[in-house]
């Protein structure tokens, strides 16, 4: 193998170690004209019960180079303990080709098809996370193939077509559904009873949660189908739609009530539109790489690519969302030397420095803590890692309902004349930089 491609070929099996673990969906993949040394189709966690399903056809392959060996093209299993393994051979002979590994599990190469065809099924008893490969040993050599696959555990003799880490998510996403919709009802309550109080913002904070509900909902109902048939007939579609809609309205009022809006004024200033028209356009950017990266799966050519645009998109726009708010506390704490309003503006300084540790921890914990769990928890504990960023996104929602609920004696009105001296000192002594 030249030393080009040998590099590539390194590169392919490193990256496969930040993949997810992907919904073994029955897939029909069309592979065109491709050369690439090394194809990963997908990455699941096995028990004792795993099979692998693969079916090839229209198979067809050139080099401009010589007369390819069927024997050095082939599929097979490798799990995430044999990598290092794998890696030192490569790195103890440039010309080594991964199907002559003794450390991964093989399949069936070009060597066994009838005609242009082949269809096996393959148990796998030894429990553990296995990522399906496509290797490609020939140098310069095209390939062209539609491959249809099947990866399941069985389940009390049913397929389960979700990954052993995952099985646990449609009754998962079921119960924090159910919570939203008491989330929303707790809400409702509380707005009807202080009619008085309630703002533009508050009716967008309900609809924010409608959406939340409706997304999990629908995420259930997509892991469901996928788990008992393979495929989430059609529930993909609607759950990539809600995401959207979650996504961008949840932005949406976190720049909305850092800056203020409907509680201090009617309106926004020209640099705050500024950020909305950022962020919304990066939201539909993103999750339209997540939509890619999603149902196409890590075996199309720039799905690398579309993992880095979903990151990057992802940084700027929580970088985003926290100026409004910093742009608030600085104004306030402007105000406050001004306006003699001392006891008023240290509440609301007060409040918008609380908020913004809360956004600050809750993007830390969702983007940070969740992936460490992610990747560092055993295979078949992966749910966990989707339980904790349930559980912080229910946290956040609480809380920031909570601090900004429809009240008449809301922290942002509170005045009280007897403590106006003390607020003085206060903003006088105490630092509120971030």
């Amino acid at each position: 193998m030249e030393k080009p491609k040998y590099r590539v070929l390194i590169s392919v099996l490193c990256v496969f170690l930040l993949v997810l673990p992907c919904l073994a969906e029955i897939k029909n993949l069309h592979i065109r004209s491709d050369s690439r040394p090394m194809i990963l189709f997908e990455k699941f966690g096995f028990t004792h019960t795993g099979h692998v399903n693969i079916s090839v056809n229209d198979v067809t392959y050139s080099s401009t180079l010589a007369k390819p060996e069927p024997s050095r093209l082939g599929f097979f299993l490798l799990s995430e303990e044999s990598l290092i393994q794998v890696l030192y051979e490569m790195d103890q002979n440039s010309n080594f080709c991964v199907l002559d590994s003794h450390y991964i599990l093989s399949l069936f190469t070009f060597k066994d098809l009838v005609g242009a065809a082949y269809v096996h099924s393959y148990p796998v008893t030894n429990p553990n996370e296995y990522s399906l490969f496509f290797a490609n040993c020939v140098p310069e050599c095209q390939v062209n193939m539609a491959v249809h696959t099947q990866i399941y555990n069985l389940d009390g003799g049913e397929k389960d077509f979700l990954p052993a880490g995952q099985t646990q998510l449609p009754m998962l996403y079921s119960l924090f559904s159910i919570a939203y919709v008491g989330f929303l009802g707790v809400w409702v309550y509380v707005c009807v009873n202080n009619k008085k109080s309630v703002h533009r913002i508050h009716m967008l904070m309900a609809g924010l949660v409608f959406i939340k509900a409706c997304n999990l909902i629908t995420a259930a109902e997509d892991k469901h189908y996928v788990k008992s048939t393979g495929t989430p007939h059609g529930w993909d579609v609607l759950f990539y739609i809600l995401q959207f809609f979650r996504v961008v309205l949840l932005f949406t009022v976190i720049i909305l009530i850092g800056t203020g809006w409907s509680f201090l004024k009617p309106f926004l200033q020209e640099k705050e539109k500024k950020v909305l028209m950022i962020v919304i356009p990066l939201q539909v950017i993103a999750n339209l790489a997540s939509a890619v990266i999603g149902e196409t799966g890590p075996f199309i050519r720039d799905w690398v690519t579309w993992n880095q645009v979903f990151l990057l998109v992802d940084i700027v726009c929580c970088c985003a969302i926290i100026f409004p708010i910093v742009w608030s506390i600085r104004s306030l704490r402007e105000t406050s030397k001004t306006d003699g309003k001392a006891a008023r503006n240290l509440a609301k300084l007060t409040l918008f420095r609380q908020f913004y540790i809360v956004v600050i921890g809750y993007l830390y914990f969702t983007r940070i803590v969740v992936y460490a769990l992610r990747t560092i928890a055993a295979y078949k504990y992966h749910w966990v890692s989707n339980a904790a960023e349930e559980i912080a996104s229910l946290v956040f929602y609480a809380i920031m309902f909570y601090m900004f609920r429809p009240v008449e004696k809301n922290e942002y009105f509170v005045i009280d004349e007897e403590e106006e001296e003390a607020a003085q000192l206060v903003l006088q002594d105490e630092d509120f930089e971030l």
